[in-house]
């Protein structure tokens, strides 16, 4: 019996997607994937001089590092990547399910960030950050129109890559009511919402509780906010009221605190 068109063509998606490697470049970013147990590693490219300063995390991920010459670097990178003389060729993470990061173990009430069409990886690489430090279970993005697993992103989320959950879906809004299904408070940011974040979880602080980021200028889309709980504003002490996404973030994760 011939399989499905749709069966054919997710079965090639999941193969090509096992097939993916990411080249993280930079000290920082390739010293936490090499200490991080749950990372594929590949191949590692150094400098003598990045060799030394990373030795104890090489030993520790037991790989064999291939010491290149720095004028003629040996990694794959973008002529422009500031590398610091280290690459590692990496499996991207497997973090599992919306709902089985939802509903992971955590301290104080779970928190999630849903990010809509942002495609900088350096934005979402501080949003990686800002959701490591306020503690939330994940960061969940679109499979399409979103930043994927770089060496840019690793280099900017400074590590969080490798302990924050970043996990892709085909479908945000799904997420969302899957999510509002395990009894989330879904809150989506628009800078024109007549609520602000703090009213909008006045007396809820104890659910769990998604906020959900637009990019920068056209914001959320239409389904995504059609979707939504309820849309907020984060509350502006003057008439300029802009902020870029990461840092809409941080802000809105710190006034959602449990």
């Amino acid at each position: 019996m011939k399989k499905p068109t749709w069966v054919i063509a997710k079965e090639q998606a999941k193969r090509a997607s096992a097939a993916e490697t990411v080249w993280l470049f930079g000290l920082h970013a390739v010293r936490d994937a090499l200490m991080n147990p749950a990372r594929e590693k590949l191949r590692l490219v150094v400098t003598r001089n990045a060799l030394e300063k990373l030795q104890d995390a090489v030993a520790q991920a037991g790989i064999e590092p291939e010491v290149s010459d720095p004028r003629k670097f040996a990694a794959p990178l973008d002529p422009q990547s500031v590398h610091q003389g280290a690459a590692l060729e990496v499996k991207a993470l497997a973090w599992g399910s919306v709902q089985d990061l939802a509903l992971a173990d955590g301290a104080g009430p779970a928190r999630m960030v849903l990010l809509d069409r942002v495609t900088d990886p350096h934005n979402v690489g501080a949003v990686l950050r800002s959701a490591e430090v306020f503690g939330a279970r994940a960061v969940v993005a679109m499979q399409r129109h979103s930043a994927p697993e770089t060496g840019a992103l690793a280099k900017t989320a400074s590590g969080a890559l490798e302990r924050q959950p970043y996990l892709r879906v085909r479908n945000l809004a799904d997420a969302i009511t899957e999510l509002q299904g395990m009894g989330y408070l879904v809150l989506g940011l628009d800078g024109e919402a007549d609520e602000t974040i703090e009213e909008a979880v006045e007396g809820k602080r104890d659910r769990p509780i998604a906020l959900v980021l637009g990019a920068e200028g056209p914001g959320l889309r239409e389904k995504t906010r059609e979707t939504c709980d309820k849309l907020v504003r984060i509350d502006f002490a003057g008439a300029f009221g802009s902020l870029n996404v990461s840092n809409a973030a941080a802000v809105a994760l710190y006034a959602v605190k449990g």
